[in-house]
């Protein structure tokens, strides 16, 4: 009986190992197929030694910048919905952290100053200045709030598309095994099977065909990277550090969505946690039914109430 056992274990190793090299193979096959939809959407800028992603288009005197949110692969397509409607009246940016998008894959620090002095480099090289009107979402809500917190005068207002807000991180546990398990099923082409590059922008947005390729071509190439498990494991105290300081007393519009698909809580918790933050930050809070990636849904009703608010 345990012979039998120790063979059928032997046969199920083998089967796997030989299942993760097929995957593996047919992985870098297509890689090398979808290099020509790698071409990088925006302009690249040098920020400490290594070349970060800045797209931006309209010409209106406020400038918004989208910043994404944890493990987002492609920030520049995947706001697309909802600023083009907005780049009639607006400037548009969109920076893409390193690991993120078209930006480099880098071994560098993560923590919040870092992220943020980054960002700001990058926005400064493209020839975009503050004042700016911050548009994060989910976990880049910690940065826009730390943002507003250390450079008051770069901060005109915050507009959170389902932003994370400090008390999100007091309960939220991260996994970083299973962050490093998804890596290496990234890495080796696990993630081709079914729907994983199926995301929000490409179920939900108004991306052409041709968008939607680039997407998931980004998609297998920055999923699961280096900065984006580092930032993850910072962002526990970059979330101490502000709510450490003065909550920024400027606008802020609040999008708020059920909690559902991404933000690891319920319904309940969530609109409870961002109730919570927008009444003692006087922020205006809107209540969305839709999950957590709100802008790829609702942009026509978000689009709309930002220019309210904006004017």
């Amino acid at each position: 009986m345990k012979n039998k056992i120790l063979k059928g274990t032997g046969i199920f190793v083998c089967l796997l190992c030989a299942a993760l090299t097929v995957s593996f193979m047919n992985h870098k096959i297509r890689l090398n197929k979808e290099k020509d939809l790698l071409n990088p959407l925006g302009e690249m800028v040098q920020v400490d030694g290594a070349e970060m992603c800045v797209y931006s288009e309209g010409q209106g005197e406020k400038t918004l910048v989208f910043m994404s949110g944890s493990g987002t692969c492609s920030p520049i397509l995947d706001f697309r919905s909802l600023y083009s409607s907005l780049s009639d009246t607006y400037k548009i940016a969109v920076v893409e952290k390193f690991g993120y998008g078209f930006s480099d894959i880098t071994d560098k620090s993560r923590d919040i100053d870092t992220i943020l002095e980054n960002t700001r480099t990058a926005l400064d090289k493209a020839g975009l200045e503050a004042p700016y009107i911050l548009c994060p979402h989910s976990m880049s809500g910690i940065e826009a709030l730390y943002w507003a917190q250390k450079y008051p005068d770069e901060v005109s207002a915050i507009i959170g598309l389902d932003m994370s807000v400090p008390e999100a991180y007091e309960e939220l546990k991260l996994n970083p095994f299973l962050m490093q398990i998804l890596r290496f099923g990234a890495n080796i082409g696990i993630t081709r099977i079914g729907s994983f590059s199926e995301s929000a922008a490409i179920q939900g947005g108004t991306l052409t065909e041709e968008e939607k390729e680039i997407y998931r071509a980004v998609f297998f190439t920055r999923t699961m990277t280096n900065d984006m498990i580092n930032e993850a494991a910072n962002i526990k105290d970059g979330a101490a550090a502000v709510k450490a300081g003065e909550l920024p007393d400027i606008p802020i519009l609040m999008f708020c969505s059920d909690g559902s698909a991404g933000t690891g809580f319920t319904k309940e918790r969530w609109q409870k946690i961002q109730t919570d933050f927008a009444h003692n930050s006087n922020a205006h809070i809107v209540y969305l039914d839709c999950g957590h990636y709100v802008h790829d849904y609702e942009y026509i009703k978000i689009s709309q109430d930002m220019k309210s608010f904006l004017q």
